[in-house]
């Protein structure tokens, strides 16, 4: 292992770049739908080797001095994210003869630019570079640090957090209840780093020790909340999710729409297999309603025939403010909608977070200019909402309705005044096609269920849709381009929650720990060099 490593730490050029390359691609095998997490014991002691070697001159400025070490992360990072994302370019092409242009954007920029923050990280592990031990955990603090920026900067985009990979099922989901993402993101590299000891000369066994400790704590919590301190499951919802498939060349061709519609309508109104599964809500996909509900009162009385009494709709729909016949200024959300079995809109909570290009154009005027315009088909930008709302059901419960990837944010509910009862994620992950795209986006929605404690219910146009306890159980759901329906009894008592309850506060206190890892490591060498 020692020739190994120094053969890596010696790499230079184009070579040490492609195997950082190469280091961060296979890492990406980790995540779902391959969840192979064992590929990333070797691409992130590559990482440490080659960042053993990347040392700047000395004589150099500060900056330049972390130039090599960052140039090894953003290599990393920029490997990770091409094998990662490179699915995004399938929503390129459903217009392809208006946005295939684009296509290098969103397989290469995209991830020139999100590698960016991996670069930083290692960047910042430099600083606090030692022998042995040292190195690791600063290698999970800046890491645990830059995914938490990756989340926040530039409207947030924490897709494929190397947490996830080491959460592939739901008894190792657990440990995200207490320490959330963000904390998991330090203690999952800090493990799969450890093995880089290896090639020490004089071996570490606090390293291996540490990393062990962690990984029985992390299974045996996980077996614990899992499989012994299970709630009674006495109060429940009854949700019908509809899952259309419905082609996204033609979900907004005017001469199909009311096809689209009446599909809708008949997967919604058909009898349950078993009369006591009749559903108190009906789940429809993002944007499932292929026009705007305020200029069709007939949908909503055919919504309204379709709904028995003390039944509700919740639907992704296009919402609209504004009249643009009399000149007031007119606003587009991307929404959920309730409607009742009266055929009354009786409730709609906004998109807040929105997709950069996707829904709307930043600095808008200027890039329309140029003739750029937005990938999501709609009547106008979409507007974000001014703040989240809970939807109040027919049994008095609450939920909090997620519309697309807003279900991959960790910090969505840290500052709701009221906990909801159920999280709704109405998406549509047609414009991905049969990639890890979905797969992926299902696993950050069950991710989202542990570290809340609270159950998601997913309606995706054409999949995945399911339900998702407060475990992360899977109860049942759709494989993708399946046209039908599923009725499910939700469990409401979910398990609690420590990241819920206390604001994600202990996802901070594990990157102290890694701080104080980091600063307790330098000191013998301090001591020594006095």
């Amino acid at each position: 292992m020692e020739r190994l490593a120094g053969k890596v730490i010696l790499l230079w050029g184009w070579q040490r770049a492609l195997t950082a390359f190469l280091s961060g691609a296979i890492c990406v095998f980790a995540q779902a739908p391959f969840d192979f997490f064992a590929v990333c014991f070797i691409g992130f002691p590559v990482l440490v080797w080659l960042l053993d070697g990347a040392t700047g001159e000395a004589p150099a400025g500060f900056l330049r001095r972390l130039l090599p070490a960052f140039a090894t992360g953003w290599w990393f990072g920029f490997g990770y994210f091409v094998a990662g994302l490179w699915w995004i370019g399938n929503a390129l092409l459903v217009r392809a003869e208006e946005f295939a242009w684009a296509l290098p954007l969103a397989v290469i920029a995209l991830p020139a630019l999100l590698a960016v923050f991996y670069g930083l990280a290692t960047a910042f592990a430099r600083l606090f570079w030692r022998d042995e031990l040292g190195r690791i955990a600063a290698l999970a603090l800046g890491f645990g640090l830059a995914e938490w920026l990756r989340a926040v900067a530039l409207t947030g985009f924490p897709w494929n957090a190397i947490g996830y990979a080491a959460m592939p099922t739901p008894l190792l989901m657990q440990s995200a209840s207490v320490i959330g993402l963000d904390g998991m993101n330090a203690v999952a590299v800090f493990v799969f780093a450890t093995p880089a000891l290896l090639a020490a000369r004089q071996r570490v066994k606090t390293g291996f020790i540490l990393a062990a400790a962690m990984v029985i704590a992390h299974v045996g919590y996980g077996f614990y909340r899992h499989e012994v301190d299970v709630p009674s499951g006495e109060e429940r919802l009854t949700v019908r999710i509809v899952q259309p498939s419905i082609s996204q060349t033609e979900k907004w061709d005017v001469e199909v729409r009311d096809r689209i519609f009446r599909t809708l309508l008949d997967l919604s109104a058909a009898p349950p297999a078993q009369p006591e599964d009749k559903p108190t809500v009906i789940v429809w996909p993002e944007t499932a309603v292929p026009f705007l509900l305020s200029q069709r009162p007939d949908a909503l009385t055919a919504i309204g025939a379709a709904l028995d009494e003390g039944q509700m709709l919740l639907s992704g729909a296009v919402r609209r403010e504004g009249d643009p016949e009399s000149g007031a200024e007119v606003r587009y959300y991307n929404s959920v909608v309730a409607v009742n079995h009266a055929g009354e809109l009786v409730d709609a909570s906004d998109k807040l977070h929105l997709v950069p290009f996707g829904e709307y154009l930043p600095f808008g005027e200027l890039l329309r200019s140029f003739g750029l315009q937005q990938v999501v088909e709609s009547p106008g930008s979409f507007s974000p909402g001014t703040a989240r709302r809970l939807i109040t059901l027919p049994n008095g419960m609450t939920a909090l309705p997620l519309v697309c990837y807003e279900i991959i944010f960790s910090s969505l509910l840290n500052h709701l005044e009221k906990r909801p009862d159920v999280l709704i994620n109405v998406t549509n992950d047609a414009w991905y096609g049969d990639t890890p795209g979905p797969y992926q986006h299902f696993r950050q929605a069950q991710i989202r269920a542990v570290e809340q404690g609270i159950p998601v219910i997913r309606a995706a146009n054409n999949g995945v849709s399911g339900v998702v306890d407060g475990f992360g159980n899977v109860q049942d759901g759709f494989a993708l381009d399946v046209v039908g329906t599923l009725d499910l009894s939700v469990p409401l008592d979910g398990p609690k929650s420590y990241y819920s309850l206390t604001a994600g506060i202990w996802s901070w206190i594990a990157l102290l720990f890694f701080a104080f890892l980091t600063a307790a490591s330098a000191l013998p060498l301090r001591r020594r060099s006095n």
